[in-house]
């Protein structure tokens, strides 16, 4: 009967779209009191890939939601090429692909975009950057909004509209090595107000000849629908809160059933008694009739999750339902477990509560008791809906059905378990290029050149490496990966020790690059088997205990100092120098995207760019040479002859013979064995013999010429393939 009513009055006042809208309401009205309600309005989707397709229509969002768009521009690939190697080395050239594009997103102006989805991994965050090289920007949607420069720049200014009334984002250049070469599916967390929405404020949006009261009352995060008319908002409205359509002025009005206090309905007069022909009535002017209870039904709610990043979620009402279907209602918006929940149980109850009318006579007439006017009588408790009236001989009789109460959406529910994303903010590279001492496998006629690259958080994904010439040249050699190295710095200067000794008394402080990098404790077998080996300036150190002090602080002790022949650097340490442990997180010119840093030279820098460098991060190689210099001879002696000439001996060490499992002579590692022995200062020595054996016979005459200075010095270095090694000094007393 309500939608007969509701649909003459919405004929009359707003025309044909009036009458299909008083006559959904009237049917939402009828439904709800009798059970059998089946009003679809707008629905809630799954988190759909994006289109691109002409005539597809373009949404409204309210509040804050998460919804896909559609591409309206875009270029073709791009292909980046990048070539490394040469100068001996083999050519690489490696391929990168990128693309621009434009995606609508909604049909109204917007706020801003917060979070973006790409192949559901996050590819901005909500810092407002971006996990992949390219950049965004975003285009509110005003209707006096400018074109895009990309877009009039490629389109050509006569050819590009600016897209007003439409918000769209605009991505240029984007790299597409992590979606496969593609466009990956976007999807975008659309800040369509400042805050929560009303419903008022969504149905005035829509239809501005639609008038609101009391909907400000209930507020939504987000709500999304495709365009259409108030007519499919309103069956959402319904769900989570009964309306009443009312006429004001000539104007439609909607608002919450309910909604208004007691003490502000206007009191039907009181009831009178009909006469002989009243049918119904009769004795006190008003009847009452209930129904049976309808069997119950459970609800299910299907909404988009706030606490889970917008994924569709599923809450049940409470307590059984009879055999039958489950009613599944789609809402197409953002809230809580809690919320939707509520919303559950409230759409329940109204299909189990029973049907519940009264007749009511009255013998006068006002505008103010117009059918879907909400009263109070004398003679019931609660809020009544005028349904309908008929004029009788005897006066008017009016259908009346009980309004609902609105209950508040609050209730304690489980969102189930999530799985968030991480969304850290890109951070400096932090970079450590060095060389290490050869360990015995292979030729070692090549630098054992390591790369140690690493952030302060786990945002740092990675980093474009290139090495730079002495002439400032960059070359393209490779990147670092995602994988951060353990690196930091020195807060004290460590103080000298023996490298042929245990060194128990000294420590140092470290403050790594990161609070979630750590470092562990080594036992004596683990030293030496290598275990715990660090780059502490320019020396190799290992070390047994290791000791957090706070956050990224570490105490460093139990040291064996002076590690792969570089017992000159245990004395050359300062604050603040470099960190590393060595470790399988380090970068080798061995693997292949790092292959182009093979053989390059003692004065090359390595710069590395990611995501979060404002400028490149740069590092000169630590020792450098290292790898195929000869290690420096020991146990030098000299003893003067019978004849007057002097006798030097020295003892040879090889490259890579670090251990001395078999007890024989460690092989020579070098094609030829040769030594330099000079007289003086290195740079200005006034003699030079080489010989093929660890053994020199200095002539009498020599000796004896030696009067000045006092002491004389033998510097005595190995020759090898690449490189001579440090000196061993003798000193001879003269």
């Amino acid at each position: 009967m309500a939608t007969l009513i509701l649909s003459a009055v919405g004929t009359a006042i707003g025309g044909p779209l009036g009458g299909a809208l008083g006559a959904l309401i009237g049917q939402q009205f009828d439904s709800a009191l009798t059970g059998r309600r089946k009003i679809e309005g707008a629905r809630l989707k799954e988190l759909s890939v994006q289109t691109s397709s002409y005539g597809s229509p373009m949404p409204m969002h309210f509040g804050t939601i998460r919804a896909s768009g559609s591409v309206i521009w875009a270029t073709e690939l791009v292909e980046h090429q990048e070539r490394s190697g040469g100068k001996g080395r083999p050519s690489v050239t490696n391929y990168s692909y990128s693309a621009s594009f434009a995606v609508a997103v909604a049909s109204r102006p917007i706020t801003g975009i917060g979070r973006v989805w790409a192949d559901g991994n996050l590819l901005r965050g909500e810092a407002g950057d971006l996990k992949v090289g390219g950049t965004m920007r975003v285009h509110a949607g005003h209707g006096d909004q400018a074109p895009d420069p990309l877009l009039a720049q490629a389109e050509g200014a006569a050819l590009n509209p600016a897209y007003r009334n439409t918000a769209y984002v605009v991505f240029e250049d984007l790299a597409l090595a992590d979606y496969g070469n593609r466009l990956p599916s976007l999807t975008f967390e659309v800040i369509a107000d400042d805050g929560a929405v009303s419903f008022a404020g969504v149905i005035s949006a829509v239809d501005e000849t639609i008038g609101t009261t009391n909907l400000d009352a209930v507020t939504l995060s987000g709500f999304t629908f495709d365009q259409g008319s108030v007519a499919d908002i309103v069956p959402v409205i319904g769900e989570i809160a009964p309306l009443v359509c009312t006429v004001e002025n000539e104007r439609l009005m909607l608002g919450l059933a309910g909604g208004t206090t007691g003490a502000e309905l206007p009191t039907l007069p009181p009831p009178c008694a009909g006469g002989e022909s009243a049918e119904d009535a009769r004795q006190n002017g008003w009847a009452r009739r209930r129904e049976a209870l309808p069997a119950s039904q459970q609800c299910v709610v299907r909404y988009y999750d706030i606490a889970r990043d917008y994924q569709p979620g599923l809450q049940r009402s409470l307590g059984r339902s009879e055999p039958g279907d489950v009613a599944h209602i789609e809402l197409p918006i953002a809230m809580s477990a809690g919320e939707a929940s509520k919303v559950a149980d409230n759409a329940a109850r109204r299909r189990t509560e029973a049907r519940d009318s009264l007749r009511y006579r009255v013998t006068e007439i006002s505008s103010v008791f117009s059918p879907g006017a909400i009263v109070r009588t004398p003679v019931t408790e609660g809020s009544w809906r005028i349904e309908q009236w008929e004029w009788q001989a005897d006066g008017v009789m009016l259908d009346l059905a009980p309004v609902p109460a609105v209950i508040p959406l609050s209730v304690a529910a489980d969102p189930g378990r999530a799985n968030p994303l991480l969304d850290l903010v890109p951070v400096p590279t932090r970079l450590v290029a060095f060389e290490l001492p050869w360990d015995g496998s292979g030729s070692g006629d090549a630098a054992e050149i390591r790369l140690a690259a690493s952030g302060e958080t786990a945002g740092w994904t990675g980093a474009a490496l290139y090495v730079q010439g002495e002439d400032g040249s960059l070359t393209p050699a490779g990147s670092t990966g995602r994988r951060r190295a353990v690196i930091g710095q020195s807060l004290s200067a460590i103080g000298a020790a023996s490298p042929l000794l245990f060194d128990a008394r000294s420590s140092v402080d470290i403050k790594l690059a990161a609070e979630d990098l750590a470092l562990t404790n080594a036992t004596w077998a683990q030293l030496m088997q290598g275990a715990n080996t660090a780059l502490l300036g320019q020396e190799l150190i290992q070390f047994g205990r290791a000791e957090r002090v706070s956050g990224r602080i570490w105490r460093l002790s139990r040291f064996l100092r002076g590690r792969g022949g570089l017992e000159h650097t245990v004395a050359d340490h300062t604050v603040g120098e470099p960190f590393v442990l060595i470790d399988d997180q380090l970068i080798s010119p061995s693997t292949a995207q790092a292959g182009a840093l093979t053989g390059i030279t003692g004065g090359s820098a390595i710069a590395a760019i990611g995501l979060g460098d404002t400028v490149p991060a740069t590092s000169t190689i630590i020792n450098p040479g290292l790898t195929t210099r000869p290690l420096a001879p020991v146990h030098g002696a000299m003893k003067l002859q019978a004849d007057g000439s002097a006798l030097l001996r020295w003892t040879r060490r090889a490259r890579g013979a670090w251990g001395w499992p078999d007890g024989v002579d460690a092989p020579l590692a070098e094609p030829s064995e040769l030594w330099e022995v000079a007289l003086g200062p290195d740079s200005n020595a006034t003699q030079v013999w080489q010989t093929a054996e660890p053994k020199l016979i200095v002539p009498a005459a020599i000796v004896q010429s030696l009067s000045s200075p006092p002491v004389a010095n033998f510097s005595i270095r190995q020759i090898g393939l690449r490189s001579k090694s440090l000196p061993l000094v003798i000193a001879m007393q003269v």
